[in-house]
């Protein structure tokens, strides 16, 4: 008799699953066993992964800036505390990996996976619990990477900026260039995008703009320029302060009209110039749609090279949570094959095939960045290759 392709026999017994699911809402007495097995371990991986990913990727370099830069100590636990969402993602997939494969590989060494399948249950459908398992943890690592993740990781920096006067590529921007746009109705009613201001500055700070220099525009001809040595926002006034400057003002065919020199004033401009200097956030720092609004901007300043790298970093964000699947699939799969194997075993396969998958997620990512390949195949290859893979170890185990 033929065998049916592996990905349809999955599709018919993940539809026969949800048509159960729905019908009773209530899962089998296979589906609840297999779900208890793997929740423990699930739950133990994660707590066990975030804590050591914690301590031995971050809690030495902080403690050397607690003794050599002298940070405060509770500043330094306030940035420990904000790694652990940063650290809880990263673990969520391996913890999916290592509860798949051992949960799996006892049910197999102790023989109830042959019982299973002795009583006309496929492997196919046996996986279906650990998929499911693995499409809500996804779900769970998307809302923490994007909810949680960003926000921490931006306070943590400035904390190390605040009281370290560290030095962040994205923090120190040089060269900051920003339009201010405005919508104007023309008269035959339809709505146009015109240039308002124009801000240039030489540096930022944190909390001032170096060498500022304002561009106004009025009717679409050149009204005014600003020159100043630093300008920053006032929160209290909602305006501009604008220090050891010239405001220039232009005649209406732009020549040059007259020029009041100033040490401090006050000008009411818009503060998106201020907003975006903030912005320049490391891209592990930024969601993804405050990461596609800064890539607007970019495109617009012509930055391709920056640009490129939010690319492909907005792309391996959307795929990263879908690791939990690929390791699912491929966690199971090896759990369920007919050999005995220990937690040892099992745990140290876990960690051979994780550094295996992020080592080519580092070097395809690195492609992408080169503009060798496409952002979109950067970020997602990874994730196609270890679904190939599982599904081929999951054909091969399940017609053996």
């Amino acid at each position: 008799m033929p065998l049916k392709p592996m990905p349809m026999k999955v599709i018919r017994d993940l539809g026969c699953f949800v048509r159960s699911l729905w019908g009773t809402w209530s899962l089998s007495l296979m589906d609840r066993y297999i779900a208890t097995q793997l929740i423990n371990p699930l739950l133990f991986s994660v707590g066990l992964v975030s804590v050591l990913g914690v301590a031995i990727g971050y809690l030495s370099d902080l403690a050397d800036k607690v003794v050599d830069s002298n940070l405060p100590l509770i500043q330094a636990s306030e940035i420990l505390l904000l790694k652990v969402p940063e650290f809880t993602a990263y673990a969520l997939p391996i913890s999916v990996m290592l509860s798949t494969l051992l949960t799996y590989g006892r049910l197999s060494s102790d023989s109830e996976l042959i019982a299973f399948r002795g009583c006309g249950v496929s492997l196919y459908r046996l996986i279906i619990p650990a998929v499911v398992m693995s499409l809500l943890v996804t779900g769970v690592t998307f809302l923490v990477s994007e909810l949680v993740v960003p926000a921490a990781n931006y306070r943590a920096t400035g904390i190390l900026v605040e009281y370290l006067q560290e030095e962040h590529p994205y923090w120190q921007n040089k060269d900051i260039f920003y339009p201010d746009y405005e919508q104007v109705v023309l008269p035959n009613g339809e709505k146009e995008k015109q240039l308002k201001h124009l801000f240039f500055a030489e540096k930022f700070d944190g909390q001032n703009l170096k060498n500022l220099t304002v561009l106004e525009w009025l009717e679409n001809r050149l009204n005014r320029i600003v020159v100043s040595d630093s300008a920053t926002w006032n929160g209290q006034e909602e305006t501009w302060d604008f220090f050891n400057g010239t405001l220039y003002k232009l005649a209406p065919d732009a020549s040059y009209k007259e020029a009041d020199p100033f040490e401090h004033r006050q000008l009411p401009l818009s503060k998106a110039a201020f907003e975006f200097a903030l912005q320049g956030r490391d891209p592990y720092e930024m969601n993804i749609i405050q990461a596609s609004q800064y890539m607007r901007i970019l495109k617009m300043m012509g930055d391709d090279k920056k640009l490129r790298t939010f690319q492909v970093r907005i792309q391996q964000k959307l795929a990263f949570p879908f690791i939990c699947v690929v390791f699912g699939v491929i966690g199971s799969s090896l759990g369920s094959t007919p050999q005995n194997m220990s937690r040892a075993t099992g745990f140290g396969l876990s960690v051979v095939i994780i550094f295996a998958y992020y080592l080519l997620g580092f070097l395809i990512g690195s492609l992408g960045l080169m503009g060798l390949i496409s952002p979109v195949l950067a970020g997602w290859l990874p994730n196609i290759l270890g679904l190939v893979m599982g599904g081929y170890l999951l054909y091969r185990f399940a017609e053996s």
